[in-house]
């Protein structure tokens, strides 16, 4: 099993910048990536930005692609979303989750282990 731990929410102005942490323990032998989602009062949780745990390859959803930056630090095993130029829309509780799959995906089914999540709001 793989405890995956979110931080770094928080209130934030349209326009600036925050940095998530995911924190993951436990078998992380067994995690080939992870992936940050989103979900916002009312909507379903959708798909943010994903990050192999070995390659370093990277996917973003259209909406946040150019403004977030997902990366890794495999000795500390987290990974981090770098949010710039936040917009309100940008506001949800952001969650964290890692998978076994061999290959990336914006499925949340495709996510095993899931962290409780950690909100951002930005404010206009």
């Amino acid at each position: 099993q793989v405890h995956v731990v979110e931080s770094g929410g928080g209130l934030v102005q349209a326009g600036g910048s925050r940095r998530l942490s995911c924190a993951a323990s436990g078998r992380t032998s067994s995690t080939n990536g992870m992936g940050w989602f989103r979900q916002a009062p009312g909507k379903e949780r959708e798909f943010v930005a994903t990050i192999s745990w070995s390659g370093g390859s990277t996917y973003y959803a259209d909406s946040v692609k150019g403004r977030f930056t997902i990366s890794r630090d495999n000795a500390k095993n987290t990974v981090y979303l770098l949010m710039n130029s936040l917009k309100p829309e940008d506001t949800g509780v952001y969650y964290c989750a890692s998978t076994a799959a061999g290959f990336l995906s914006t499925k949340p089914t495709r996510y095993d282990y899931w962290g409780q999540g950690t909100q951002v709001t930005v404010s206009s």
